[in-house]
């Protein structure tokens, strides 16, 4: 199998969903190939929370245990790489890697993941994952009873603080330019006691990424343990949209309730796909894209 280069199915992405989809299709036989980069989104993480029998662990042992389990299974393969191209042919697709190797698949699953765009403020993209995050369900417990600041705007900064509420009473939001609240939205976060402050963020003050202040472009300066930020995203993979994938307005792939994208024969999961940004949906995703995969090559041949 080794120097084979014709499989059932290729999965770009060897982290969460792309494992968990190579455990269904390794249990079912199939011929996988895992190419993966070996660039998860949440490598500056130092912990993994709400994943049940895992909550605490660090990402990267999970992702290592995952891995080893799912290599016991003969006909999955694991390759280091990066695909970069992909195409149909005859018999499926071929997909390309920066090292110049060609592999063909009757399938393909996309669990590449989604790439954060960071803003222009110094120390940000250093305490991003650590103590700037993303999500009160992955990381807000560990924060609770802090000081805490929002950098967000109009309904998405009201969103993260009806969340966040709960687990701080001293919430600030920062929108970094002119805030865009309609009245009935002011009138809540006054309700709740949430401040807004609008000067712009030019510089996170850290310590190893623990965040200790925020540095406002008037010199000003305020101390938080923790920043939620609401910051755009890409796609991780330019070859989804290359096979004609479409994509959302947020700009997720689309897929229907079995991880079927809109062009035949190609799955995604994970994050790459979904609104749900965590482990445990990226675990759950992966698991029925290889599952459906399967039932596509019985149907095929049976």
């Amino acid at each position: 199998m080794e120097n084979d280069k014709n499989f059932d199915a290729i999965i770009i992405g060897g982290s969460y969903a792309g494992l968990s989809a190579a455990m269904a299709l390794g249990r079912s036989l199939r011929q996988v190939l895992i190419i993966d980069s070996g660039l998860p989104c949440n490598r500056q993480t130092p912990h993994s929370h709400n994943f049940i029998t895992h909550d605490g662990e660090k990402p990267s042992v999970i992702t290592q245990k995952a891995k080893e389990q799912v290599l016991s299974y003969p006909t999955v393969r694991f390759q280091q790489g990066l695909a970069i191209n992909g195409k149909k042919n005859n018999d499926g697709f071929e997909i390309s890697t920066v090292d110049g190797e060609a592999f063909n698949a009757k399938k393909i699953i996309f669990a590449t993941g989604i790439e954060d765009v960071m803003p222009d403020i110094q120390g940000f993209s250093a305490c991003w994952g650590i103590s700037v995050i993303h999500c009160p369900y992955c990381h807000g417990y560990e924060f609770s009873g802090k000081k805490t600041a929002i950098m967000a705007n109009g309904e998405r900064a009201l969103h993260l603080a009806s969340l966040v509420n709960n687990l701080s009473t001293d919430l600030t939001i920062l929108t970094s330019g002119k805030a865009n609240f309609e009245a009935e939205q002011a009138a809540k976060l006054e309700k709740h006691g949430i401040a807004v402050i609008e000067e712009e963020i030019v510089k996170i003050q850290h310590k190893n990424g623990w965040l200790e202040k925020v540095v406002f472009g008037d010199n000003s300066t305020r101390a938080f343990d923790t920043l939620y930020a609401a910051i755009p995203f890409k796609q991780h993979s330019a070859i989804p949209v290359e096979l004609g994938c479409d994509l959302t307005e947020q700009g997720h792939i689309v897929v229907d309730n079995f991880q079927k994208t809109s062009v035949k024969g190609v799955f995604a999961c994970g994050d790459n796909a979904s609104m749900m940004r965590s482990i445990s949906n990226a675990v759950a995703a992966g698991n029925l894209a290889g599952a459906m995969v399967n039932k596509e090559l019985v149907e095929e041949s049976f």
